[in-house]
């Protein structure tokens, strides 16, 4: 192999990075706001939300996924392997995205159809784009401390999104659609279509792949599924991948019941007031005035910017003891402050924001050490087997994604049914309805004993997985001294 691999310009690291705050724009929401948007806004009932979620989810998942990482790993052309998809996909992601978060005025059975058929070709197009621009940072270089710096320079790219995902998009969206919701997201998912096109585009130009497999290396479908199944880090890679992502959306698609539902309005409000009128001071009122939208908003500000600081310790810790190590010690860290939230009752508002920060920044720290181990994975198997199959090796990431993402947002709405939940988007307009008590607890169920679970699950897999700091530098010298 072709190995021009050492230093990465800033413009590239901050280019490639772009590429997953566009791609974050849909995850993001996919996490905070589908169940919500299918049971609350789209009038779904909770089973049928359920379903969808769940069986799109898992479909796109261990089909999509694959298929995309064998047909990526074969792909030539004047812009390498990995590339034109981003290029080919930009418009079309951007497009269904917005699509999926319409409201056409269907019968219910038209509704479900179009929920079904919208989803699926938004994670079909999601796999596409997302899958080979993971892998693209498999190719930017074989350096693993500057693929460690790729990784922290292109999550806090993620945090931006974010950020804008679940501070600013629940009130911009009461604020757009005048008290229509329906509207309001369409309006606001719009604007995030356009300006993630333009990232990914971005991302096309700016970027090169460098790590290139000699003309004479030879591979298969049958050979490279054969390394999948000797490659025990790849293995506890996929099953931790799934774990993490049922927690994300678990917790994620969880907290606008949490607030809506447990959290103690009049204290929230005295809790946020201080903090609103020292924002406005200073021309930040991007909250609007419910405030049960506004904590909800200020709620995650605080945990994602802390998880920005979190990231900012990262590549040195993952330097210095390897990135297995700080990975499991820092994800059992921030398990422990997910369950704190079961202790807290609904009027201990700044306990629940501590909370919140400091599972952020001890989560923040694990963040990009996830995908960059998944590259030292596909490294790991180039060694072992003395073939590269990148996107392959890359699409245990993207099934893990899809599948934790569709098994936790499935499990938002199917327990709290099961706690009495009474959908509001079925609800006749003017009719007022009272939420069952049970429903308080099923929502601080989800966000603390339920989230901590998965988590758990996966911090002990790490004991499984055998590339530590030691064998982090033994491959890489081997692999450089074998591309010469």
């Amino acid at each position: 192999m072709n190995l021009n691999t050492k230093k990465i310009s800033l413009l590239e690291k901050v280019g490639y990075s772009l590429g997953d705050l566009a791609a974050n724009l849909v995850f993001q929401t996919l996490i905070t706001y589908l169940a919500y948007f299918y049971t609350d806004i789209y009038g779904l009932k909770n089973n049928h939300a359920s379903l969808i979620m769940l069986i799109v989810g898992l479909v796109a998942a261990f089909s999509f996924n694959p298929i995309i990482g064998i047909l990526a790993d074969r792909t030539k052309s004047r812009w390498g392997k990995f590339r034109p998809w981003i290029l080919f996909t930009a418009i079309p992601l951007g497009v269904m995205a917005l699509l999926a978060f319409s409201t056409p005025d269907f019968s219910y059975k038209g509704k479900l159809i179009y929920a079904s058929v919208t989803y699926t070709l938004l994670l079909l197009l999601y796999a596409c784009s997302n899958l080979p621009y993971s892998a693209l940072s498999g190719v930017l270089t074989g350096d693993m401390a500057e693929r460690n710096s790729i990784s922290s320079i292109r999550f806090v790219a993620v945090l931006f999104a974010q950020f804008f995902v679940q501070v600013f998009m629940l009130p911009i969206i009461e604020y757009l659609g005048k008290g229509n919701k329906a509207a309001g997201i369409e309006q606001v998912l719009t604007w995030m279509a356009v300006m993630g096109t333009i990232m990914l585009l971005i991302t096309f130009v700016t970027t090169k792949e460098r790590v290139v497999p000699a003309a004479n290396q030879t591979s298969s479908l049958k050979k490279d599924l054969g390394d999948l199944a000797k490659n025990r880090p790849w293995m506890i890679m996929l099953v931790l991948t799934i774990l993490v992502f049922v927690t994300l959306a678990l917790k994620g698609g969880s907290y606008v019941y949490y607030f809506n539902y447990y959290i103690d309005e009049t204290a929230l409000t005295a809790f946020i007031e201080p903090i609103l009128t020292l924002l406005s001071g200073i021309g930040l009122n991007f909250f609007g005035s419910d405030p049960v939208s506004a904590g909800f908003g200020l709620f995650n500000a605080g945990g994602i910017i802390f998880m920005l600081v979190g990231i900012g310790f990262s590549k040195k810790l993952a330097d210095k003891y390897g990135k297995r190590d700080v990975f499991g010690v820092t994800l059992l860290i921030s398990t422990l402050f997910i369950l704190v939230f079961f202790f807290l009752s609904p009027k201990h508002i700044a306990f629940i924001f501590g909370s919140q920060i400091f599972h952020g920044f001890f989560y923040g720290i694990t963040t990009p050490l996830l995908w960059a181990m998944i590259a030292d994975v596909a490294d790991y198997s180039e060694w072992k087997n003395n073939r590269r199959a990148t996107a392959i090796i890359f699409s245990a990431m993207m099934v893990g994604l899809k599948a934790g993402l569709s098994i936790g947002g499935a499990l938002v709405a199917w327990i709290l049914g099961l706690y009495g939940y009474v959908n509001m988007g079925v609800v006749a307009e003017g009719q007022v309805i009272m939420q069952p008590e049970s429903v308080s607890t099923g929502a601080k169920m989800l966000v603390s004993i339920f989230a901590a679970i998965p988590f758990l699950i996966a911090t002990s897999l790490l004991f499984f997985y055998s590339i530590n700091k030691k064998m982090e530098i033994k491959i890489e010298k081997e692999l450089e001294q074998r591309r010469i």
